[in-house]
């Protein structure tokens, strides 16, 4: 059960079902076989995305958004980073605290929405990450907003999510969900999904500038994920940059 007596339920951009739905799967998340077996099979080429679009991780202050139990956190502060993780589920946060203890991996986790968390570190950190976390909030637009505000002048934003569309129901919900259950039935929602040009607008809205976009892919022969971007149907990413202020001073 979540503590949530510092936050306004009504106010809050949270859905209860979402946060129930993880809290009882918390106990599986560094169970390299169990119900989270998928995000530990992509979290490799997600952390080596991130590095390659960062020109390198060491030493750079990032967050992660909708860090769960810390898979993706730990694999980032592992690259050098400074790495700050926030969810709303508690347990997801003790389990990854108590991984914390076992790896030796220094990641600093909070229990607060991103936007709360926004509104005390605006303009903190290098690296804003939110991964597979749009699609389980009532409003993703307010969750890039958030992500805008925390990344500092020039920094770097990565997002990603699932499209919308009658191919990313039959391949992430009908096979993944209930064909070959790589992901645990009832994960995902499909109107929640979200088109890359409806991201591409909040993103725009937020005053952010894309850079880049690419689609996860999954062979189911040589059972391996990898990137492309010959399409981005299913699983896609987005980067962004954060403009720098304008810093010009007008002569007299």
């Amino acid at each position: 059960m979540n503590d949530l007596s510092n936050f306004n339920q009504s106010e809050a951009n949270v859905d209860a079902e979402e946060l129930s739905k993880f809290a009882e799967l918390a106990s599986q998340w560094w169970d390299p076989n169990g119900e989270f077996k998928s995000l530990h099979d992509i979290n490799p080429l997600r952390v080596d995305f991130i590095e390659e679009q960062a020109d390198g991780l060491f030493g750079k202050s990032l967050i992660d958004i909708g860090c769960g139990g810390g898979i993706l956190s730990e694999a980032l502060a592992q690259k050098g980073a400074k790495v700050v993780g926030i969810d709303m589920v508690e347990a997801s946060l003790d389990v990854a605290r108590l991984h914390r203890l076992e790896s030796g991996v220094d990641v600093e986790y909070a229990l607060s929405t991103a936007e709360n968390y926004a509104d005390n570190n605006a303009g903190q950190f290098d690296v804003v990450c939110c991964l597979e976390m749009l699609e389980h909030v009532p409003s993703p637009a307010s969750i890039v907003d958030a992500a805008a505000k925390l990344a500092k002048p020039g920094g770097l934003l990565v997002f990603s999510t699932l499209n919308r569309n009658p191919k990313s129901w039959l391949l992430a919900i009908a096979a993944a969900e209930y064909l070959f259950g790589m992901v645990p039935k009832g994960t995902h929602d499909h109107k929640k999904f979200i088109k890359p040009n409806e991201l591409v607008s909040m993103i725009e809205n937020a005053n952010l500038v894309v850079s880049d976009m690419t689609g996860l892919h999954f062979n189911p022969i040589t059972q391996q994920y990898f990137l492309s971007n010959n399409n981005v149907d299913v699983n896609y990413f987005v980067v962004c940059r954060k403009p720098m202020l304008n810093c010009a001073v007008n002569n007299p």
